[in-house]
Formats: C-alpha cells, structure tokens, sequence
C-alpha cells in the first residue's frame, strides 16, 4: 500500500518505519531506491541496534531517527534532509549546460543527452557530475563527495558512495564496466578526465 501511494501521489519526502504488516521498512525502502535515487527517505524506528542504523543508512535512507524522540528533531532532520537533496552545489564552470566526454548535462532540467537520448538525473546525481566537471582531471575523494553531495554530518560510508556511482554509472555511461566519464582511482576516490582514455590502453 505504502508503494502504490508513493509511486501515486509522488510525495516529497518519506517517513519509514521498519515492523510494519506485509513487506518491512527496509523492503520499501528497496524498492524505492530501485524506482527513485533522489526521493528523501527517513527511517524513523525503535530498533537501536547499530546494525539496524547501518542496514537503513546502506539500502539507501537519508537518515535514521531512533523512537522514542522530539518533534522538533524530527522536523530539524526533515530540514536538514530536504535542503541536501536540492540541486545546490553549482561549482564554479558548472552552472550552466555542460558536457563530459559525449554526453551534455542540463542542469535546470535534471537530465543529461547522449544524441536523441534523453537521462534523467536525481539531484544527487547532478551533484556528483557537477562536482567532478569542476575539478576535471584532479581526484575527488570519497570523502568530498559525501561532504558535497549528501551534506556533512551526513552519516554514511565511503561504500554509499561507491553503491551510488555504480548507479550512476549504469545511466549515463556507454559501458558501465570501461567508463569514459566516471573513472576510479582505487583507495581514492573518482575522476573525470576530459578527454576520452584509450580503449586500447
């Protein structure tokens, strides 16, 4: 039911619970993240393992909110939430409609364009491309990237990172296993280089 609403209603944000009838929190909370990388989503529970926290925060939640608590942390953390999923950070160079290796990134439309193909992009995801275009051939590390694009204090680890550009990898790149436009850099972090690598190489 809680499915069928949101792929209906399209909501903002969504409050989780994890012990609900049917499939539990962290069913849905798959299931979202297989239809929607950029929907916010806050576990809000009574588990308090740290196992729990971490399974949550891994299948892709915003945060995690232990009961019992305030109503006013929750509405601070919806907040803090809500402002991290904006398209905010606009590097210096990356304001506009820009292109990295043969794909053209709009912006104010959350997509990218690959000929007559048109990608849509979660806020995230445009984050993360914005930020690597503005640094073109430096190494950005894990680290930066969860400060930019998920907000500090933010709590996660350098795994949520490397799930996510596997994701991303999967929609904007030709060959997700050679990417030309997302490349590792192995203990570091990723780098976009703005010409091609040589397939030969």
């Amino acid at each position: 039911e809680a499915l069928r609403l949101i792929r209906r209603d399209a909501p903002h944000l969504v409050l989780l619970d994890i012990m609900m009838p049917g499939l539990d929190g962290y069913a849905v909370c798959r299931e979202i993240r297989r239809e929607d990388d950029s929907l916010p989503v806050l576990f809000i529970s009574a588990r308090s393992e740290e196992i729990d926290r971490v399974l949550g925060l891994e299948l892709g939640a915003d945060d995690y909110i232990q009961k019992p608590f305030g109503t006013r942390e929750v509405l601070a953390r919806i907040r803090a939430v809500m402002r991290r999923a904006r398209p905010v950070v606009r590097p210096k160079g990356a304001e506009g409609a820009f292109e990295m290796a043969d794909l053209r990134i709009v912006p104010a439309a959350l997509r990218a364009e690959r000929g007559e193909q048109v990608i849509e992009l979660g806020p995230r995801d445009l984050r993360i491309l914005q930020l690597l275009f503005a640094r073109c051939g430096q190494v950005v590390r894990r680290d930066e990237l969860l400060d930019q694009c998920w907000g500090r204090g933010f709590v996660a680890s350098s795994r949520t990172v490397d799930q996510h550009v596997s994701r991303l990898r999967k929609l904007i790149e030709i060959n997700p296993s050679e990417p030309a436009i997302i490349r590792t850099v192995h203990g570091v972090g990723y780098r976009y280089d703005r010409q091609r690598p040589d397939p030969s190489r």
